[in-house]
């Protein structure tokens, strides 16, 4: 099948380069010429692990391809990705649509024939009816139905995640997008992963709740961990009591300093003005955000108490920045809040991340980067552990407490235990509802 993805952030370039390695013939758009000469000359703008060698087997077959023409496209396409980005609006928590509502309008007028445009950006409910109405107006004689096609992509696995899919959810409104949208994800069936088809409203809220309620799971067990600090109870015991229940599972009950990233911020504010919008509030979501602000500001407590409850002059020592390992996604990362407070407070922070210094650099001014957490917390009174990458989970503690200067730990993933902390030499830890 002929795709056209128009969008080359995060979801559109995964789901391009992946859709062309299903088989189809599939070109990516972008209106940044600078983006798409680098990815014309074979460069990933994005940290995704598998990604570019992806890319680069699947242009060399000859069925990836990267355009700043959508015009040209979009022409003759069986199916068009609308994946551009859907920001939080300024002020009211709405979901920005000017892009998307663009990008239908510049479709409407390039299409040749009967198409399938496919919404993949994450969209309040009644998006995809405005995207029709849109592409109608700007085309009356425009032959085409539109489909609702959220993604469910973890940064860091997100290869994985469209190749072996928990489900692929689909909202069309006639058998003849059904047909097509099934010819796009035909490789997904033959290989026995669901696909649910839906209407256009359900597809729209299925993101939603799906993002919110995954939100609530992590901020849940923050509080939890909050309580255990205070009644003698370990957190990771608590989860681990909890997850093995079917009811309840496993995932996302890891305490931490809050979640962030591109989409559980933004899509948890997004669902709470819908239901503004329509007189049903959601309460849980609306407390889960309220909540999930509060934790950034308790773990800050926790460095700040490490430091004898002044941060002045001190050297604090920040392991990870990004909102998660095996990304470089600086979105609602808890840095963002913890950092800067920090060096708003006289500190004098150290960065060691394996990939956040390109983003990060522009986002938080003040700070010095390292190469590594050795060279972090060389002299460092305090060293903190913001995001789980692997190559923080075996340092060498001995190593690390002779050279700091004041050798204290807030691990704010719980990646050691207190015992082998202190073991190593360190006078004080503090995690995170231990």
């Amino acid at each position: 099948m002929k795709i056209a993805m128009i969008g080359t952030g995060y979801v559109g370039l995964v789901s391009g380069v992946c859709f062309s390695d299903f088989g189809h013939e599939v070109v990516c758009v972008d209106k940044n010429p600078e983006k798409i000469a680098k990815l014309q000359a074979g460069q990933v703008p994005i940290y995704e692990p598998g990604l570019e060698a992806l890319m680069a087997k699947n242009v060399t077959a000859g069925r990836l391809s990267f355009t700043l023409n959508l015009a040209e496209a979009v022409a003759g396409a069986d199916a068009v990705f609308i994946a551009v980005g859907t920001p939080t609006r300024r002020g009211d928590g709405h979901a920005d649509l000017t892009f998307v509502m663009a990008a239908a309008a510049e479709i409407a007028t390039a299409m040749t024939q009967y198409t399938v445009v496919v919404t993949k950006s994450t969209v309040p409910v009644g998006t995809n009816r405005d995207v029709a109405r849109t592409i109608k107006k700007a085309n009356p004689a425009a032959q085409f139905d539109v489909a609702s096609n959220p993604e469910f992509l973890r940064e860091g696995a997100a290869i994985d995640d469209f190749m072996r899919p928990d489900r692929v959810v689909v909202g069309v409104e006639s058998g003849k997008a059904r047909k097509v949208m099934a010819d796009v994800y035909k490789p997904l069936f033959l290989r026995d992963f669901p696909v649910v088809y839906t209407g256009l409203e359900s597809a729209e809220m299925i993101k939603y709740a799906a993002n919110a309620f995954l939100a609530t799971k992590i901020t849940f067990i923050n509080e939890i961990a909050a309580l255990c600090e205070k009644v003698g109870a370990d957190v990771k015991d608590v989860a681990k009591g909890m997850g093995m229940d079917g009811r309840i599972g496993n995932k996302f009950l890891h305490a931490g300093p809050g979640y962030g990233g591109s989409c559980f911020p933004k899509d948890t504010k997004a669902l709470a003005r819908i239901g503004q919008d329509h007189a049903v509030p959601m309460q849980i979501t609306e407390t889960v955000i309220k909540v999930n602000e509060e934790i950034k500001r308790r773990m800050l407590d926790k460095i700040v108490d490490l430091c004898d409850g002044n941060v002045n002059g001190k050297t604090i020592a920040i392991l990870g920045v990004t909102f998660k390992p095996n990304t470089d996604d600086m979105r609602d990362a808890p840095s963002l809040t913890i950092v800067p407070a920090l060096v708003g407070g006289g500190a004098k922070v150290r960065v060691a991340d394996p990939q956040g210094q390109h983003e990060g650099e522009a986002l938080l001014p003040g700070v010095r980067w390292t190469d590594n957490a050795y060279q972090a917390t060389q002299g460092a009174d305090v060293v903190v552990i913001l995001t789980e990458w692997n190559e923080f989970r075996a340092l060498d503690l001995e190593k690390i407490a002779r050279k700091m200067a004041h050798p204290r730990m807030a691990d704010l993933r719980n990646i050691y235990s207190a015992e082998e902390v202190l073991e190593a030499g360190f006078e004080k830890y503090d995690g995170v509802g231990r």
